[in-house]
């Protein structure tokens, strides 16, 4: 079986699918299925043969596909006419996010190839009630409506933009997938731990510090010193910055309040200090409690077992001055209390005749 890769935007998530008869070459349009609707991408890997072990699926949880057909002239023609009207939506939606004053900054919009759906990125805070804006704009378009809320990493992924090092964002030009950083990253190539220096536009650690990560084995320069935040300090962890709230030192690992009320648990050496004041070194070695033996009691002696105490063979009941072993036909009958006329209660009550 042969495979092909495709990339829907330049950037974007590599999908495999399996050729049809048609010859493809890298750098063809061809037309795909996806779980968004029929989609226009770019062959970017060449077809090859896909080994037995191998498991390529054509995106996460389905199965793989056949591509659709190759893209003719009029696709090419109707994927340029997607971008205009991409653009138009934009502008349209930035109108109606003023008009009902809803606190959202809009990011990106996608039509899919056959304008069945169109996709609207934004950023906010928080949740947003953005039910009436998709009536307004499902009337004007009369097609499906989707608004998706992104995170600031995918906000500069969508936007592009310059790096430190002066070139473009590795997320925006060939990144398809964001890379889990962490600062133990940083710590292990003895970078600086200034967040100015190793965080990206986004806010987050730079994408770039996995690349030379691997590379720093057991024999090469680690940072050995273990710092540990102070409760009250202000960090900078990878979701952004807060205040430590809580320490363990069993668990190595600190309790951050961040200033989006967000708390967060991360370990010791994902923690980067505001003020290196606000850190302590600590001694490993003097954390090492001494194990000290368990003094174990001697085992107490076995008392013996108390004797049993005879038993009447029957019990004697004292109320009724009977044996309970006697049958219930035989008990004798109870006297009857003799009752004496009583009058009966006048009422309280004077009626009046």
């Amino acid at each position: 079986m042969q495979i092909i890769g495709i990339r829907i935007k330049k950037a974007g998530r590599l999908l495999f699918f399996e050729p049809n008869e048609e010859t493809i070459v890298k750098g063809d349009w061809v037309l795909v299925e996806t779980s968004r609707g029929l989609e226009c991408g770019k062959v970017v890997m060449a077809p090859r043969e896909l080994s037995a072990d191998e498991k390529v699926e054509s995106e996460p949880g389905l199965p793989l596909r056949k591509i659709y057909r190759k893209a003719t002239a009029y696709d090419l023609q109707q994927l340029e006419r997607n971008h205009k009207e991409e653009k138009y939506a934009f502008d349209l939606c930035c109108e109606k996010i003023i008009e009902h004053a809803l606190p959202m900054k809009l990011i990106n919009v996608e039509c899919t190839f056959d304008i069945n759906k169109i996709i609207f990125f934004f950023t906010a805070d928080g949740r947003v009630d953005f039910r009436d804006l998709v009536r307004d704009l499902a009337s004007i378009f009369r097609t499906r409506i989707e608004l998706r809320q992104v995170g600031v990493r995918d906000e500069a992924k969508l936007l592009g933009g310059l790096g430190g090092c002066g070139r473009p964002l590795c997320c925006a030009t060939f990144l398809g997938d964001f890379i889990p950083v962490s600062i133990r990253m940083a710590k292990e190539q003895n970078l600086s731990l200034n967040p100015t220096k190793i965080s990206g536009v986004c806010g987050r650690l730079m994408c770039c510090l996995k690349y030379e990560n691997d590379l720093y084995c057991g024999e090469c320069p680690r940072q050995s010193v273990t710092l540990k935040p102070k409760v009250g300090s202000r960090v900078v962890v990878a979701d952004g910055e807060g205040k430590v709230v809580a320490v363990s030192f069993s668990r190595r690992n600190a309790t951050i309040l961040l200033d989006t009320n967000k708390t967060v648990v991360a370990s010791w050496e994902d923690i980067l200090p505001v003020n290196a004041d606000d850190f302590e070194a600590i001694d490993e070695s003097a954390q090492v409690e001494e194990v000290k033996p368990v003094e174990v009691s001697p085992p107490k002696p076995e008392r013996k077992p108390r004797p049993e105490r005879p038993r009447k063979p029957e019990t004697y009941n004292r109320r009724y001055k009977r044996k309970e072993t006697a049958e219930r036909g035989n008990r004798p009958e109870r006297q009857k209390r003799q009752r004496g006329d009583k009058t009966r209660r006048q009422s309280r009550r004077d009626y009046r005749k």
